[in-house]
């Protein structure tokens, strides 16, 4: 199976005055900046590469270390990369690494994906998969030291639309320790509105962390009760 991609920008849009198509850009301060484009993707070719993620990819649900205890990931994962590349390991897991050529229409996102960043380039693909509500990925920032200092991770996202959270590093002391333990929702009100951000993930949309804010900010796909449906999100990235 091979798709290939038309990704919907504002120049080729079929309704350029359609919000959905318009990438937003926001600068939040000291270098980092993040682009979300709602419409990313056409409807059809979003629906049609669900369906192929959903069922031909090789999902697995490991068993991760966090606060140095064992646990079930919460969300199943796969992982693409070039030949070549130094392993990736989070949390305590190693995960097999698949070609490109293993999944040719992964081939062909990523090429979309080259084509609406212009000077981007990524060579490894993270896919998690989120089968309902309960499914989430906690507070943390992809700054594994295989990105290099200002890594930009391109994120695709499929299926049931989820909240992204985007927030400001804590301080290592006791106190913002304790904060984090808080609700996400209830840590969010408590924030200036520059030291948060949320969006909601679109199915076909794209959202694109730049510059430094792996290693400034913090990001979370919280639990929510009322979202159940599947999710497949795609997360690009250039290992060094």
């Amino acid at each position: 199976m091979s798709l290939r991609f038309k990704a919907i920008s504002e120049a080729t849009s079929p309704n350029p005055d359609e919000k959905n198509s318009k990438r937003q850009r926001i600068d939040l301060g000291n270098g980092s900046e993040v682009v979300y484009i709602p419409r990313f993707l056409t409807l059809d070719e979003s629906w049609k590469l669900f369906d192929y993620l959903n069922k031909e990819i090789p999902w697995t649900r490991p068993t991760i270390r966090v606060f140095g205890r064992s646990c079930v990931q919460p969300r199943d994962t796969c992982y693409v990369a070039s030949e070549g590349l130094p392993d990736l390991v989070y949390s305590g897991y190693q995960p097999h690494a698949y070609s490109w050529d293993d999944f040719p229409p992964l081939k062909d996102m990523l090429e979309a994906v080259h084509k609406a960043l212009p000077g981007s380039r990524f060579n490894s693909l993270l896919l998690n998969r989120y089968k309902g509500g309960n499914d989430n990925v906690g507070w943390h920032a992809d700054d594994e030291k295989l990105y290099g200092s200002t890594p930009e991770i391109a994120s695709v996202s499929f299926g049931c639309e989820r909240e992204f959270l985007l927030k400001k590093k804590p301080s290592k002391s006791s106190q913002e320790r304790k904060v984090d333990d808080e609700p996400a929702r209830k840590r969010l009100k408590k924030s200036s509105n520059s030291d948060q951000h949320s969006f909601t993930l679109k199915h076909g949309s794209l959202l694109v962390m730049r510059g430094y804010t792996q290693r400034d900010w913090i990001h979370s796909v919280p639990k929510r009760q009322k979202a159940e449906a599947t999710r497949v999100n795609l997360t690009f990235r250039l290992v060094l």
